[in-house]
């Protein structure tokens, strides 16, 4: 992968974002006004009022403006984690990474080069994608005389690296995403949580006996908008968290066959 179209492809990632963030809360918001805030949910029909009792759209309506929001967060990470998935089931390519990184030490261990080279095209992931870069930097300097042992090591690991500087941001991409997700759904629904005890306690603090309807609206604001909130987060940290641990895996193996291929190129000079 070029320089240049890894900056095409973050671009497209970047509006990719955007535009997922956006239609995400445009359906949140249809699906609250459309679907929760139907007529059909409520007693009288009128959604101002109290919801038919057991309509769990009618009483998630009742959590007022901020819910759109949570929903928008909730949508947003079901995006992210089906792309995440799609995009690190590719970055693990073809078989088992740690089936692809036996074969390749043991091609080189026979100083196969070229058979490593088409497993790497065979396996088709970020993994060989990076050690394909480094076996063609070693076959080029297997016929360099004019440089010297600690220049080729060098020029070997130099290669490496820039493999895996195309490849890891690809893996961590949209990460940050989620980790936002796993803060601000609970603040949001923090935020809505606290509009509905202040219209709680503002039922409770009119003049005589407290209006029950307002009163319970609020009540039904603060926890709903919990429920969300909490609910988000929750699986905001799974997802981050699992994603993480593959990532990590993919890298370790990255650096576990650049370190091998790296030594078998440094005992290849000393003979």
């Amino acid at each position: 992968m070029s320089k240049k179209s890894s900056s095409l492809k973050d671009a497209l990632q970047s509006v990719f974002a955007a535009g997922a963030i956006i239609i995400a809360f445009i359906v949140a918001y249809l699906l609250f006004t459309k679907l929760m805030g139907a007529s059909t949910n409520f007693i009288g029909g009128n959604n101002k009022g109290t919801p038919i009792p057991g309509n769990y759209l009618g009483i998630v309506y009742r959590g007022g403006m901020i819910v759109p929001l949570l929903m928008t967060c909730i949508l947003v990470l079901i995006t992210f984690v089906v792309e995440r998935s799609i995009t690190l089931k590719k970055a693990q390519g073809k078989g088992r990474l740690a089936a692809f990184v036996a074969k390749i030490q043991g091609f080189l261990a026979e100083n196969k080069i070229e058979e490593s080279i088409e497993e790497c095209d065979r396996q088709q992931g970020s993994l060989a994608n990076v050690v394909k870069a480094g076996l063609l930097r070693y076959r080029d300097l297997e016929n360099d005389k004019e440089l010297e042992k600690d220049q080729k090591i060098t020029s070997m690991k130099q290669a490496l690296e820039e493999a895996s500087a195309l490849e890891l941001p690809m893996l961590s991409r949209n990460m940050v995403i989620l980790s936002t997700l796993a803060s601000i759904s609970v603040l949001i629904g923090l935020i809505g949580t606290v509009l509905g005890m202040i219209r709680a306690f503002a039922a409770l603090a009119q003049s005589g006996a407290a209006d029950s309807l307002q009163l319970a609206t609020g009540i039904s604001e603060a926890l709903i908008n919990t429920a969300f909130g909490i609910t988000g987060s929750t699986l905001s940290i799974i997802a981050y968290n699992y994603f993480s641990s593959k990532i990590d895996g993919y890298t370790f193996k990255i650096d576990e066959a650049g370190f091998s291929l790296t030594q078998t190129f440094a005992a290849s000079i000393r003979k």
